[in-house]
């Protein structure tokens, strides 16, 4: 501070006299961050490796030769291509190492369930090697499937998903409004232009009342991304097209993206609302940042429900956009009527399901949560990283808002 000065005693130091600096304990956080990545890579690939090669199995010397080389080789290739796809952000290596991340996942599961055969085969009297050699083919056969079929779910246009949602206080005016929902494009390292395109095709023949938009737009910047987000503007909306930011937004460049659909013709909502009317009865429109969105460093980020509310009549119903389903507690402390989010994508690949239910209250669905709020979460319109869609579909919303 300009003016004050701090003086500091003097140190007396007699001779003969030392101060021996206590060593810097170092942080053994790296070393079991290491030493776990191993073993989860271990297991992700040995039981694959073990369930399809067991020598149980008898397989020919050759077979099990090349599956083990095969399965060597994309354990040692996976942290490389991982590191330098999302670490150095080379588009060629996120796509391959995205992809062998959604292979050797499904292989997993299906090895352990396939192992749960072998217990069950076991029990019937079917001895080795026929036993093993059912289990190995059957898991060879049920992950080719999805992988095939899931890669189909990831890429199609999304189907469209109708919910009606009634909210009490909502006016008669606004009976029937309509709200699509898009959220988790994740326009990323494949280049999804032309799906992007048929998306917004498939969102303007609903002819929405309101389009809004519940973050992680993109895997990148805006100069990355640019082209395959362009189609978003061509959006129509009769009342609003509206925004907020995900976690992913704050990877990239957060206040670039809103920046950027603003240019596009979007009301970015960051921490603010508007009021959107019909029929002589009025709708409060807010959003808020992400949850993570307070530890991005950028000044003004952060979820802010009292702000984005400010001003706004306390009798009017609320439409409240907020990418994470567990922002849903500011919600009910604050009244709102109707909360729409993403980010769980529904787990994207069974059954990751079920681990993400352990950070959200909810993975998919319309879900109540206190007197008055509703939750509405969409399984999302794209997918993050492995192009892989297993029993957790993507979709286009279409929320029909209704009054008693």
């Amino acid at each position: 501070m300009t003016g004050l000065i701090v003086e500091e005693e003097p140190v007396d130091m007699s001779v003969g006299e030392a101060v021996q600096a206590k060593p810097a304990r170092r942080s053994l956080r790296p070393v079991f961050f290491s030493i776990t990545l191993m073993m989860v890579l271990a297991l992700l690939f040995g039981v694959p490796w073990w369930t399809l090669t067991t020598s149980a199995a008898q397989w020919p010397s050759p077979v099990v030769a090349v599956g083990t080389v095969l399965i060597v080789a994309a354990l040692l290739a996976f942290p490389v291509l991982m590191y330098l796809g999302h670490g150095r952000r080379m588009d060629w290596a996120a796509r391959s190492g995205d992809t062998m991340l959604g292979v050797i996942w499904v292989l997993f599961v299906w090895a352990i369930l396939g192992n749960v055969l072998r217990l069950g085969l076991s029990v019937a009297g079917v001895a080795d090697p026929l036993r093993s050699r059912v289990v190995a083919l059957s898991v060879l056969g049920v992950s080719a499937v999805l992988v095939v079929w899931g890669y189909y779910e990831a890429m199609r246009v999304p189907r469209v998903r109708r919910v009606q949602v009634t909210i009490p206080r909502l006016g008669r005016g606004l009976d029937g409004l309509r709200v699509v929902l898009l959220t988790d494009t994740h326009y990323g390292p494949i280049d999804r232009a032309r799906w992007s395109a048929r998306v917004t095709e498939a969102v303007n023949e609903l002819s929405p009342d309101i389009v809004c938009h519940t973050g992680d737009i993109a895997d990148g910047t805006v100069a990355q991304r640019r082209e395959q987000a362009a189609p978003l503007g061509d959006i129509r909306a009769k009342l609003a097209r509206t925004y907020v930011t995900g976690n992913h937004e704050y990877f990239g460049e957060a206040q670039g993206w809103l920046d950027h659909m603003q240019r596009l013709g979007w009301e970015p909502l960051h921490n603010r609302h508007l009021i959107v009317q019909r029929g002589g009865d009025q709708l409060v429109l807010a959003g808020v940042d992400d949850a993570t969105a307070a530890h991005s460093g950028l000044p003004a980020h952060r979820a802010d429900l009292d702000t984005a509310l400010a001003g706004a009549d306390p009798k009017l119903p609320v439409l409240l956009l907020a990418h994470q389903p567990k922002q849903i507690d500011a919600a009910v402390a604050a009244g709102v009527d109707l909360q729409i989010s993403g980010h769980t994508h529904g787990g994207q690949i069974w059954p990751f399901n079920f681990l993400v239910r352990i950070d959200q209250p909810v993975v998919q669905g319309l879900s109540r949560h206190g007197a008055r709020t509703q939750l509405y979460t969409s399984r999302g319109t794209g997918f993050w990283g492995p192009p892989l869609r297993v029993f957790a579909p993507s979709e286009i919303t279409e929320i029909t808002l209704r009054a008693v």
